[in-house]
This record gives C-alpha cells, structure tokens and sequence, in this order.
C-alpha cells in the first residue's frame, strides 16, 4: 500500500510528534491520580498486569510491557521496596524470577480502580470514542512491530 501523503517536514505534520505529545499529556494527565497512589506510571502499568494475572515471572511481565528486563528490574525493585510486590526465584526453573502481588499490592487494586473513571472525565470522550481511539492506537502498534514486508 502506498501512501498519497505529500512529503513534508514541518512539525505539527509529523505522525510520530502528535503521538509523542499526546503520550507525555496522557502521562501528565496520570501524574496526580498515581501519586495518590504512591505510584510512577510504569509503576501502574506493571501493577495492571500484576492485578490481571499475579505470579509472572519477569520476563512475562517484560513480554506483555514490552520491556527489556534492564527497565523493568529497577521498577519491580522499586516496588518490592514499597511492599507492593515480592520478587522470588522460581523452584521449578531457578533461572526464573517470579514476581508476585504482596497484601498491600493486592489492596491497592481496590484504591487503583477510581483511576480509569477519573482519566474518561478528564478525556471527555464517549465510551465508543475511547475504544475506537483505543483500537486505532493497538492497530498502529501492531503495524508498526509487524516485519517490513508484511507491511508492503
């Protein structure tokens, strides 16, 4: 499929720097809803996989993030420190590092569960508007991990 866009180089026609500029919004936007968590926003991310599915091991969690262990490591210390999560070696493969939900991780899901509300308020969409930006959004990405000549 060939593109019909003209070639150009200003800024504000650039793709890549509208979804820059909405993903370092979207991120401000959490700021003040994580931090009455306690949490970063990769923090939060790594909590929402962890509420869907506890007992990863870190490269799971690394695999549904898409993150390389080096930026997830320092994050998960970060949260054991906090107690929100346990890190241990797994019996059956030692090699593994499985990373579970502690107490207090599991309470914080029920503090956590205000956050989407309060993100659709602030975004004023309609739900069907939210996952149809959602859908497009996943579509782009997938695209975009999919080998150059599946994309041809």
């Amino acid at each position: 499929m060939t593109s019909s866009l003209k070639p150009t180089l200003l800024l504000d026609e650039q793709l890549c720097f509208a979804l820059y500029a909405a993903s370092r919004r979207m991120t401000a936007t959490y700021r003040p809803l994580l931090d009455a968590l306690g949490l970063t926003y990769p923090q939060y991310l790594v909590m929402l996989v962890l509420w869907e599915r506890d007992g990863l091991t870190v490269r799971e969690l690394g695999e549904r993030l898409q993150l390389d262990s080096g930026t997830l490591t320092p994050l998960l210390k970060r949260l054991e420190q906090a107690d929100l999560v346990g890190r241990r070696r797994r019996k059956s493969d030692e090699r593994e590092v499985e990373i579970t939900l502690t107490q207090a991780g599991r309470n914080l899901h029920e503090r956590a569960l205000d956050v989407p509300r309060c993100l659709a308020n602030r975004l004023c969409m309609s739900a069907d508007e939210f996952m149809r930006l959602r859908d497009e959004l996943k579509s782009l990405a997938a695209q975009l991990a999919a080998p150059t000549d599946e994309r041809d």
